[in-house]
């Protein structure tokens, strides 16, 4: 148990049975009445996001979250099988949980999975990767001002928008927070 005059950004906290990071907060003393902190809270699972107010000094419960190295080994039916680095442990870990960075992961890649009470709640990757244009179709250039685009498939099956020069078996640098083209990538 904490007081809400210990929030700090990215604390996790157990309101009603639910998990949320902290985003932002703020200490706010008016003239009249009693302190209050007002808080930004992101739902650990869904990823919306709420405002919340509390009383000052009121007790918040503090949830833990462990957030482990882990390598992804292979698909197994629907999950996805990662490895602690450590313990070696392996967790199956179900595509909803997963979420858009199954477009962007391949075997043996590094992700960081974030546990409480054993049960993993999300996966995080690095901001980039790189990864090989498994399929594009031949850049055209034509009337136009400026520089166009097309969609390319991955080595991981997602499509992705990259510029014209771009050809099949490249490999380039892909954001996987919203899967932009970031440039390629020489050896």
């Amino acid at each position: 148990m904490a007081t809400t005059n210990d929030l700090k950004n990215g604390m996790t906290l157990d309101l009603d049975g639910t998990l949320w990071n902290v985003v932002g907060f703020q200490h706010v003393k008016p003239g009249k009445g009693g302190a209050f902190v007002r808080t930004t809270l992101k739902n650990v699972l869904t990823g919306k996001v709420v405002d919340r107010t509390f009383n000052a000094g009121v007790k918040v419960e503090v949830a833990t979250v462990d957030r482990r190295e882990m390598s992804f080994l292979y698909r197994d039916g629907a999950d996805f099988v990662f490895m602690d680095s450590e313990s070696f442990d392996q967790i199956p870990i179900p595509p909803a949980v997963v979420g858009d960075a199954a477009d962007y992961i391949l075997e043996n890649a590094t992700a960081t999975v974030a546990l409480h009470d054993g049960e993993p709640l999300y996966v995080e990757l690095p901001a980039s990767v790189e990864l090989v244009i498994a399929a594009t179709e031949p850049g055209v250039q034509g009337d136009r001002s400026t520089g166009g685009n097309k969609p390319a498939t991955l080595e991981t099956g997602a499509t992705i928008q990259v510029p014209l020069f771009i050809t099949t078996g490249e490999k380039v640098k892909v954001d996987t927070r919203d899967g932009r083209y970031l440039g390629r990538v020489t050896s």
